[in-house]
């Protein structure tokens, strides 16, 4: 009777330390499944340390802040950013700011890259645009590419500034929306957050930052991110672009919730 007695209690340890087990097991891999799940979901709200210095590369192009924008390419390459992307980066806000700018911008990167180069630091080249393959009109390529930046068929009538000078309207499609956004170096959303960065910068064109945040929403930045692009906005060009560009973000967003 004793001996089944110790036998009986040695199975009750035995059955405790095994629940104690694997409670604890249980409970770490919780721990770490929220973790994991927690990191995760913060990673898709903020912009990644590229998008950032797209942003601020763009911007103090825009404005022709260049000793700021030095900084800023030296931090967009240690981030991570080719040679390549960033001089697409570049090209494409001629679109926005003018070929002053742009030029200038680039003219100051080679500046960056031969100092770089001469303290022994060697940057990553990256791809070269892929040729383009298609057999439709430079009008149709880049109505098709405006079509899928804004997430709906366009309207065959022309009305405001596109009625007014046709011309401008063709010129948007056959060379800002076909041979710039057809450039595969940086995806549509990479040049969205171009776009939106020099817009705010040089301020004044709200009605085209309005179109390009919408565009942003619909390319899948969230809202903890455009508003992060705006206090970046707000450190390296100021306070009063950062506030423009808040307002009409707020518009953006009050808007995408009916």
């Amino acid at each position: 009777m004793r001996k089944r007695n110790v036998r009986h209690k040695r199975f009750v340890m035995k059955a405790k330390n095994t629940v104690s087990f694997i409670l604890v097991i249980t409970s770490i891999f919780s721990l770490f499944g929220n973790v994991y799940g927690q990191s995760k979901s913060e990673s898709d709200e903020f912009l990644t340390t590229k998008q950032k210095s797209i942003i601020s590369i763009a911007a103090y192009t825009g404005i022709g802040e260049l000793s700021q924008l030095k900084l800023a390419l030296n931090e967009g390459l240690d981030a991570g950013l080719t040679v390549n992307e960033i001089k697409e980066v570049i090209v494409h806000l001629y679109a926005y700011c003018g070929f002053p700018r742009s030029i200038r911008g680039l003219q100051t990167f080679i500046e960056v890259l031969d100092e770089r180069t001469a303290s022994g630091i060697t940057d990553k080249i990256g791809v070269e645009a892929s040729p383009i393959n298609n057999d439709k009109s430079k009008y149709d390529r880049g109505k098709a590419n405006l079509e899928e930046l804004i997430g709906r068929p366009l309207g065959e009538t022309q009305s405001g500034y596109a009625a007014f000078a046709p011309v401008i309207e063709v010129f948007l499609k056959e060379h800002l929306f076909a041979d710039i956004f057809d450039r595969d170096v940086l995806t549509f959303a990479e040049r969205e957050l171009v776009t939106v960065s020099v817009l705010s910068s040089i301020g004044g064109v709200e009605p085209m930052l309005r179109s390009h945040l919408t565009i942003c929403l619909n390319l899948g930045y969230s809202s903890e991110q455009l508003n992060e692009f705006v206090s970046i906005i707000k450190s390296d060009i100021g306070k009063k672009q950062a506030k423009a560009a808040q307002a009409v973000l707020n518009e953006v967003l009050n808007a995408n919730k009916k």
